[in-house]
């Protein structure tokens, strides 16, 4: 199976758009938020466009590091990361609504995710099909924490 070139899921949340910003741009706390990232650990003091993290990802005991850097950062609207190792771009998009903020997560893969990201897949995380199905349901359950996180504040 070819990787698909989005995988994104909204979620409504009863909260105003800065609330929920102050989580999703805080990306020390994603290892919180993801049920992918161990940690993400931010090069620099303050998050905006071109700051790089540090990351270590998890799926069950397996464990890999990668690096990402800020490649849109719009407060109370958009935060986007690209992951150069597998060519992915990751986006939290947040939009006003009458009841507070829909918050969309999405990874995309606008020029194909890397050759040696699908191989690396292949060999140890169950395929591109599994994995993929692996983060939509990762997405769903990062934007569900999300949620509760900005609903009890």
């Amino acid at each position: 199976m070819s990787n698909q070139p989005l995988i994104q899921h909204s979620i409504e949340i009863a909260a105003p758009p800065a609330a929920v910003w102050a989580i999703v741009s805080d990306l020390r706390r994603m290892g919180e938020w993801s049920p992918q990232c161990v940690r993400m650990t931010v090069l620099g003091r303050e998050v905006g466009v071109g700051t790089r993290t540090i990351n270590l990802n998890r799926d069950g005991w397996k464990r890999w590091p990668t690096s990402s850097r800020v490649v849109v950062f719009e407060p109370e609207q958009t935060l986007a990361f690209r992951v150069p190792i597998n060519r992915t771009v990751w986006t939290y998009e947040l939009e006003p609504s009458a009841s507070g903020t829909v918050l969309t997560e999405s990874r995309r893969a606008p020029s194909g995710v890397s050759r040696l990201s699908n191989i690396a897949v292949g060999a140890a995380l169950g395929g591109t099909e599994a994995f993929e199905a692996s983060l939509s349901d990762g997405i769903r359950r990062t934007l569900e924490r999300i949620k509760a996180e900005a609903e009890a504040s």
